[in-house]
């Protein structure tokens, strides 16, 4: 068996020495190195370095896992006092509806004993009455048998005792013209606040969005802050740019998505015609083809309004959203992404009723494989020229979610 003579040394360590290396068998490919107590050994200054090393190491180690336990502490305050202002913020909303309630109840209470107090008098009255009708009955029957036994005619006494209606006493009755309206309030305060209640966790997750210039078309016009928009009849200014779309009338929000959630509001209640959305950043600009348009390829997801029929597209298929026969279209859109999900939500942001869903579970609907997303996403938006060939002023404007 060969024996390789060389000495291995590692820097650093100038007593440090290896054992020889052997082949434990023939044509084998692996080596074994023969180690030993007895074949290392360390110099005093050495053991020195590294006992310091270590020293410094277990110091550093204990800083690190203080600082932890300083955080640790600290997160679970901050997490306690976060609890104990959500608390306060849902208990003042308990008191108000609490309040609200006990006032609801108190009028329905004093509108119940006032009507329940002249009915009272009324049945009262009735009562003496009735009572007054027996007394004569009993007095007329009397007087009938007297009659009839001395053969004597009666004296003639006054038993008319009719009693007239008051119509006063029609007119009683609880208020319950005044009581449907507030019912039809409560109703309508109800459902706004579960409107509101949900919009609140969708703005949690709001992005602040603002329209790139470079993408938008020449004829889209922009407000200095670029986050409204309208269509003009004249060319902008400037260049083409190689990101601008040079037929159709879009442009893309200039914040990327990579992950996470994130939810913007739209205002199109000033607009004849739209689409809101989303879109890769790979999505054409050129031309006017599918390739180029919103929800008319695999590159775009869509809301889109036009001649008064609402739909979402993708992959160039589309759905009629149902439910809003002659409401026409929202005055705003709220549009929800879950990147890792896969999923685009398109909500009426007044009713927060939910439009139409982008998702794994509508995969059927707009392709066959399985809905996720595997490029960056921009917002998207769109303007359609008028159908007369005429200017329309139509004007969006993305909504400011500042809390």
């Amino acid at each position: 068996m060969a024996e390789d003579d060389s000495t291995a040394r590692i820097p650093g360590a100038d007593q440090l020495f290896l054992g020889p290396v052997t082949q434990p068998y023939p044509r084998s490919p692996k080596t074994l190195r023969k180690t030993g107590s007895a074949s290392i050994k360390y110099t005093q200054e050495q053991l020195s370095c590294f006992l310091e090393e270590l020293e410094n190491e277990s110091k550093r180690t204990e800083a690190r896992m203080a600082s932890l336990k300083k955080r640790q502490g600290n997160l679970t305050a901050n997490a306690e006092v976060i609890e104990q202002q959500l608390r306060e913020r849902f208990e003042n909303m308990r008191l108000a509806l609490e309040k609200d309630e006990l006032a609801a109840l108190g009028m329905l209470e004093q509108d119940h004993r006032e009507n329940s107090s002249k009915l009272t008098r009324h049945l009262q009255d009735w009562t003496q009455h009735l009572r007054l009708v027996r007394k004569h009955t009993s007095t007329i029957k009397k007087l009938q048998e007297s009659s009839a036994e001395s053969q004597q005619p009666v004296c003639a006494e006054d038993f008319s005792c009719s009693k007239k209606l008051d119509v006063a006493e029609e007119a009683i009755r609880l208020n319950e013209e005044k009581f449907q309206k507030l019912m039809k309030a409560l109703g309508k305060i109800s459902k706004e606040l579960q409107a509101q209640l949900q919009r609140k966790s969708l703005l949690l997750d709001s992005t602040e969005v603002v329209i790139d210039r470079m993408t938008s078309h020449r004829q889209i016009k922009l407000t200095s802050k670029g986050r409204s928009m309208n269509i003009s009849a004249e060319d902008s200014s400037g260049p083409n740019q190689p990101q601008q779309f040079d037929q159709v009338y879009c442009a893309l929000g200039s914040v990327s998505i990579t992950g996470g959630q994130h939810y913007w509001e739209v205002d199109v209640h000033c607009c004849s015609a739209w689409a809101v959305g989303v879109a890769y950043g790979s999505l054409s600009r050129k031309g006017q083809d599918k390739s180029t348009k919103l929800g008319r390829n695999k590159l775009s997801w869509c809301l889109e309004f036009q001649d008064g029929q609402l739909s979402a597209w993708h992959n160039d298929r589309h759905v009629v959203v149902s439910g809003r026969t002659g409401r026409g279209a929202p005055d705003k859109v709220g549009i929800f992404v879950n990147y890792q999900k896969g999923r685009v939500a398109f909500y009426d942001a007044e009713t927060m009723k939910v439009l139409q869903e982008f998702s794994p579970a509508s995969t059927a609907v707009f392709e066959r494989a399985y809905h996720q997303f595997t490029e960056v996403l921009f917002p998207a938006f769109r303007f359609f020229k008028a159908k007369d060939g005429h200017s329309v002023p139509d004007h969006m404007e993305i909504c400011d979610l500042s809390m």
